[in-house]
C-alpha cells in the first residue's frame, strides 16, 4: 500500500466522521438550545449523517467511522490491527473538529438557554445517563451501551458479509443509517446511544475547552467520559463474537456444502 493511499483512509475516516457528528451533534443543538425538532427528529439526524458519513468514507476506508467497528473488524474480520489506532485517531478528531464547528454555530443560542454551559446543552455534544434527566443509574447507562452497540456491530457484520444476501446497489450505508434510527428509537433513553467512542469523546473534549467545564462528568458529578468509550469497545466486540460463532461460520459451512465438485474429481458416492 502507497503513502497517499493509508492518508486517503485516514482521510476519509476523518471526514466521515465528521460529517456524522455535523448532522447529529447539530441536530441536538437546534432541539435542546433553538427548540425545533424532538427526538424522532434527533433519530433521524444521526441516522441520514451516518449514511452520509459510510457513503464519504466508504470507497477509500471501507466507512467504519467507528472505533468500536474498528475494534470488532479488526477481531473479527481480518482488519489489520496497525492500522486499527490511525483510524479511532482519524474518527475523533473527526467528530472533535465537527463538534467545535456545532459550538461556533450555535453559540448565540446555546448562550440564549444555557449562558452557564451545563449539563443542559452538555447533552448537544456528549452522552448523559437518562439524557440528563435523573434516576438512570450508571450501571444501566453501561450495559445499555453494551446492548445498543453490540446490536449495531452484529446487524453491520451481517449487511456487509458479502455471503449473507446483503442489500445490493451501493445501499449498505442507508441500511446501515436505519439500523442506527432504529437504535435511536428502541435505546435512546438510558444513556442517549452513543455507542461509538469517538462521537462521545471528540466532542466531549471540544465542549470541554469551549466553556463546558462539567463536561467529563455527569448531571451529579460523577466521573462518566469513560463509560461512553469502554461499553462501546465492550458491546462491539459481543455483537462481532455472536454474529461469527452464531451466524458467519454457518454461512460458511453452507457455502461449503453446495460447492460444485472441481472437473476432472470422483464425486463421493
Amino acid at each position: 500500500m502507497t503513502k497517499n493511499s493509508y492518508i486517503g483512509e485516514l482521510a476519509a475516516e476523518f471526514f466521515g466522521t465528521m460529517i456524522l457528528l455535523l448532522f447529529g451533534a447539530g441536530v441536538v443543538a437546534q432541539v435542546v438550545a433553538a427548540g425545533l425538532g424532538d427526538h424522532d427528529s434527533i433519530a433521524w439526524a444521526w441516522g441520514i449523517g451516518v449514511i452520509l458519513g459510510v457513503y464519504v468514507a466508504g470507497r477509500l476506508s471501507g466507512g467504519h467511522i467507528n472505533p468500536a467497528v474498528t475494534l470488532a473488524l479488526a477481531a473479527f474480520q481480518g482488519f489489520p490491527w496497525r492500522k486499527v489506532v490511525p483510524y479511532i485517531v482519524a474518527q475523533t478528531a473527526g467528530a472533535f473538529v465537527a463538534a467545535i464547528i456545532v459550538r461556533f454555530n450555535y453559540a448565540d443560542w446555546i448562550d440564549k438557554v444555557d449562558p452557564g454551559h451545563t449539563y443542559k446543552t452538555q447533552i448537544i455534544f456528549s452522552t448523559l445517563p437518562g439524557n440528563g434527566e435523573p434516576g438512570i443509574s450508571i450501571t444501566t447507562a453501561f450495559f445499555d451501551q453494551i446492548i445498543g452497540t453490540a446490536i449495531l456491530v452484529f446487524v453491520v457484520f451481517a449487511l456487509v458479509n458479502a455471503r449473507n444476501n446483503p442489500p445490493l446497489s451501493n445501499l449498505v450505508p442507508v441500511v446501515i443509517g436505519l439500523l442506527v434510527v432504529g437504535i435511536g428509537m428502541a435505546w435512546g433513553a438510558n444513556a442517549g446511544y452513543a455507542i461509538n467512542p469517538a462521537r462521545d469523546f471528540g466532542p466531549r473534549l471540544a465542549s470541554y475547552i469551549t466553556g463546558y467545564a462539567g463536561a467529563w462528568t455527569d448531571q451529579n458529578g460523577t466521573p462518566y467520559w469513560w463509560l461512553p468509550i469502554v461499553a462501546p469497545i465492550i458491546g462491539g466486540l459481543i455483537g462481532g463474537a455472536l454474529f461469527q460463532l452464531c451466524i458467519n461460520r454457518f454461512i460458511v459451512a453452507a457455502d461449503a456444502e453446495h460447492e460444485p465438485t472441481p472437473v476432472g474429481r470422483d464425486v463421493p458416492r
